[in-house]
């Protein structure tokens, strides 16, 4: 499982969420919406780092992770998460993993 961020969206976070290098955003799974992978499902975040990471990537100083707790949402799935423009908001994407846990 990997987590891939682009710069844009990478600006967004240090931006909107007034992050600076050390801090992280952490990604969960959460009921309502949907994905290009679940239904009923969509992606939420908060200005943490997972305590019991699944899996924690540093990318531009930041720490983007996900919980042990949220394996059932993102496993045998790599993220990327990119920036939408026109909605001025991070745009979530699922792929089968490339590698395993």
């Amino acid at each position: 499982m990997e987590i891939t961020v682009s710069n844009e969206a990478i600006q967004w976070f240090k931006s909107e969420m007034d992050l600076v290098a050390g801090e992280g955003i952490r990604f969960f799974g959460k009921v309502y919406g949907k994905t290009n992978v679940h239904e009923g499902f969509s992606i939420g975040i908060a200005r943490e780092i997972a305590t019991t990471p699944l899996v924690k990537t540093e990318i531009d100083g930041l720490i983007f992770s996900i919980d042990a707790t949220d394996d059932w949402f993102f496993s045998g799935y790599d993220l990327t998460v990119d920036y939408d423009a026109a909605a001025d908001s991070p745009v979530y994407h699922f792929e089968p993993a490339k590698s395993s846990i």
